[in-house]
């Protein structure tokens, strides 16, 4: 691996690269494990591609578009391919995992970075092709991972009007909050630290009945995947704050279809 090239095509889109080794002996407590980060020093912020000792991968630019002041990055470890889009997002650097073999540049990963619904969006509402990746366009708003798609004509009960409703995609991740929301739909489920997923109602009676000691585990009741509406101001402290002037449909992006999603250590 050309360290020095790698160093030389992320100047060019006005980043720093660092490429380090880091131990790998079950990652030491306050150690680093391996993986692509976006660190800060008295210079600012820098990209940070930790390698493993023994970790057998080549990474290279294979697109580079300094005038979007981004880049795909493309990792071969053993024989599988790993694609990252690094780049600068308003306020931020970040990088993000990219699902789909096939994704050749930095356009087709913004593509494959839209969910469905956004892809669908664009299809049926977009007037010109070349605002598809704008941050606001007639198809969806979007702040940082999150898309916002219009539904003028969805009425929502006043009762049923959530609050400063934070938006998160898990464990670790800074919430976006929504002054107004709604959720519809979804599949009830039983959460505990030993299932963050959640389990159906049935396989919830089931643990029980195998282990009655797991009734103490501290389960609560909520609601997975349901449809989730958001109307008003939308704020994170890493983002422009965006405003919904009607019900917007939420979607996240594709980022956490891609198997190796896991190696991209940064959270926003």
């Amino acid at each position: 691996m050309d360290t020095g090239l790698l160093v030389n095509k992320f100047a060019l889109m006005g980043a720093r690269l660092q490429v380090r080794e880091v131990l790998n002996e079950r990652f030491r407590r306050r150690a680093k494990a391996p993986g692509i980060d976006i660190e800060t020093d008295g210079r600012g912020e820098f990209f940070d591609i930790r390698l493993a000792r023994d970790e057998r991968v080549e990474y290279e630019v294979v697109d580079l578009r300094p005038d979007l002041r981004h880049l795909l990055l493309l990792g071969r470890r053993e024989g599988v391919k790993e694609k990252y889009l690094c780049g600068h997002d308003e306020r931020h650097w970040f990088v993000c995992a990219v699902p789909g073999a096939s994704v050749s540049g930095v356009a087709t990963a913004l593509e494959a970075l839209q969910p469905s619904a956004v892809r669908a969006a664009v299809g049926a509402s977009l007037r010109r092709q070349k605002n598809r990746f704008r941050r606001r366009n007639e198809a969806f708003v979007r702040q940082g991972e999150w898309f916002f798609i219009p539904q003028p004509n969805l009425v929502v009960p006043e009762r049923l009007v959530l609050r400063r409703e934070p938006l998160t995609r898990g464990a670790g991740s800074k919430p976006h909050t929504c002054q107004y929301a709604f959720r519809s739909g979804g599949v009830s489920v039983m959460v505990c630290a030993r299932y963050p997923q959640g389990l159906t109602h049935a396989q919830y009676r089931g643990v029980l009945a195998s282990n009655p000691k797991a009734a103490n585990w501290g389960w609560r009741q909520m609601t997975r995947d349901p449809a989730f509406y958001a109307r008003g101001r939308v704020w994170h402290k890493d983002h422009k704050t965006v405003v919904l002037d009607c019900w917007h449909r939420v979607a996240m992006n594709t980022e956490r279809e891609a198997p190796f999603a896991p190696r991209v250590a940064f959270l926003d």
